[in-house]
């Protein structure tokens, strides 16, 4: 588990100075119903012939434009070493 701050000092588009700035988790958006890769695909779906492309199932997604890890946390406690973990 990796813990990120939930604030971190970046460059401000705006000032173009460095200015403390939110990290947040990322969240995908709502699917628009008029995008091209929609209409195509129900269009193909259309009439018979089954699922004609393989369905995504996978549960939950996090992606981490700051670090590449396993499990990070946003705001967690550090780590002290000699310290007993608890739960």
């Amino acid at each position: 588990m990796v813990n990120v701050p939930k604030q971190r000092r970046t460059l401000c588009k705006k000032c173009k100075c460095h200015k403390l700035h939110k990290v947040t988790q990322y969240k995908k958006s709502k699917e628009r119903k008029g995008a091209q890769g929609r209409r195509r695909y129900d269009r193909k779906q259309q009439g018979f012939g089954g699922q004609t492309k393989p369905i995504f199932r996978k549960k939950y997604r996090k992606q981490t434009p700051l670090k590449r890890c396993k499990h990070f946390e946003l705001g967690g406690d550090k780590k002290r070493k000699g310290q007993m973990i608890q739960f």
